[in-house]
This record gives structure tokens, sequence and C-alpha cells, in this order.
């Protein structure tokens, strides 16, 4: 059991997630270790996703629904400023950690008591979580993901001084929120670590929520150059990934994101220390495979060092 006096707190940004969100819900009110709070933004939302929070905040009283009234459209800076709303709804509340959580995923009742215990373990954590799963033909796919550098951004753990740090989540017009909040943690020392033992079911595919997989593809790339992401790293982790579904494809138009990007010269909005470090770090992990190259073909030697 963790140790009593760890608290943590949840934020929830959500918008028209009728669909999903109860789950997240009884997901949650289910843990072993129940957060002190848990603020449910809802960013406009126009379906039922108010009237079902609302239900479950009457009946528990760490959950609470903050309304943010918007004209935007779905939108990574829209998601950072209703963390900070909801971080604002907190009161002098005390405590430990802080979670960022998606309205579209499930997991086991033990979840977050597990995920508090490796902090307790590993006191240069920062950001910890479990793998996120996604329904693929039926099965339960686990997505891939470095585990020594990234936890998906639907179930990112802070440590509050790790957050504090960082200084939360940056806007970034082309998202990316959570990548760059890893970046920066581990230039101010902080550990990344995803858990494979902690399963999370994904109940929405990733970035699917405007259309195709293949349009996800092309925005993660867009995405990438605006990281100011290396050329060089974009390139090796494309071919690196054709073998993940939808194979050749997804690569391609994953690489034409960035090149679209960056013949219109799009906006790069990361800060310069912080580009300096993530392109060390990509140099670093290009010559540890240029080192031992029959790794590069190893699925798992993928995994570790490109994370989507």
């Amino acid at each position: 059991m963790v140790n009593s006096t760890y608290s943590y707190i949840l934020i929830t940004p959500s918008r028209n997630e009728e669909a999903y969100i109860e789950k997240t819900i009884q997901s949650v009110i289910s843990q072993t270790v129940l957060p002190k709070k848990w603020v449910i933004v809802s960013d406009g939302s126009t379906d039922r996703t108010d009237e079902i929070v609302k239900r479950y905040e009457t009946e528990y009283d760490f959950i609470e629904l903050l309304c943010r009234e918007t004209d935007e459209e779905r939108n990574f800076g829209s998601k950072v400023y209703a963390i900070r709303a909801g971080l604002e709804r907190l009161n002098g509340i005390e405590y430990d950690f802080i979670g960022n959580l998606d309205a579209d995923v499930s997991f086991e009742p033990d979840y977050y008591e597990r995920v508090l215990a490796r902090f307790r373990d590993n006191p240069k954590l920062g950001i910890g979580g479990g793998i996120l799963f996604e329904l693929c033909g039926g099965k339960w796919i686990q997505l891939q993901v470095s585990a020594l550098w990234s936890v998906s951004g639907a179930i990112q753990m802070f440590r509050r001084q790790c957050y504090e740090d960082i200084g939360g989540y940056m806007p970034l017009r082309n998202g990316g929120v959570d990548a760059i909040a890893e970046v920066t943690a581990r230039m101010h020392g902080w550990q990344v670590r995803s858990f494979s033992d902690m399963p999370v079911r994904h109940l929405r595919r990733i970035g699917t929520e405007k259309g195709h997989i293949l349009f996800a593809r092309f925005r993660q790339g867009i995405m990438e150059y605006c990281h100011r992401s290396h050329p060089l790293f974009e390139i090796a982790k494309c071919i690196l990934r054709i073998t993940e579904k939808p194979y050749v494809f997804g690569s391609i138009f994953r690489l034409s994101g960035y090149c679209w990007a960056f013949l219109r010269r799009e906006q790069q909005d990361v800060p310069d220390d912080v580009v300096k470090f993530l392109r060390r770090e990509q140099r670093c992990r290009m010559l540890g495979l240029l080192a031992k190259p029959k790794a590069m073909f190893e699925s798992s030697t993928r995994k570790k060092w490109f994370n989507v």
C-alpha cells in the first residue's frame, strides 16, 4: 500500500466526450487510492458531457465540473488553458502529484496506487504513467512508446516539484505539449518513465478526432517540425516505423507533414534552450543505433529509441 501521506489531484480537459467520459469516471471512482480533487474542465462542450459529469459531481465530493465558454474548435492550446483553469480551482489544496487525465481512457482499480508506488521508489521520477492500448481489429494493441523517455499525454502523472520546475504545460500551436513537457523535465534533471505492467485502455485512437489515421500522421509530422526536431532523426524514425499500422503509408504521411511544414516555414514556438537539449538527445540516440546497426531492425530497440 502506498504511503497514506501521498496525495494527488487530477485535471481532465474535455470537449464533447459523451461517448467515453463515463467509463473514465467509473475508473477513477473505483480507485483504491482516490484523488484529493478531480477537476473536469468542460471546454465548451455541446453534447451530454456536462450532464454526465454533473450526475457524479453530486455524489462524489472530490469531483468538480468547471465549464469554460469557448468558441474555439478542439486545439492543443485550448487544452493547456483548460488545465491551467482546473489548477486554479484547487483553492489551496495540498498535494504531491498532478495527473493529466484524458476523458477517453479506462484502467484497473489499483492503477493510481501502483503509479504512486513507482514515484515513492524513485525520487528522481518526474513524470510517470502506464502504457496505452488501443482497440485495433478487435484486439487491444499496445502503442509503441519509449518506456525510458516518454509517457502518453493522456495519462501523464507529474511529481508536483517537476511540474513547477518546468512551468507546467506550454501552449503550442500545433500540439505536442506532452512531449515538450517531457523534454523540459529531462532538461531539469528529472526522469520520465512509462510502465508496461500498468495497462490503460484508450477508447478512441490517438489523433483521430478530426479524421483518418493518415491525416493524424501528417499532423504529427507538422508538429515535429514545429518542435524543431532534427531532420535526420525524423527520417530515421519514419523508416523504422514502416511496420506500424498503417504501415509504410503512415511513415510517408508523417514525413510529408514534416516537409510540408518546412516548406511553409510553420511557426516554431519551442524555446531555444529546450530545442538545444532535444537535438542533443536525438543525436545521442542516433549515434547509439549507428554503433549497433543490427539493433535498428529489432522491434524492442525501435520502441526504446523512437517514441511516437
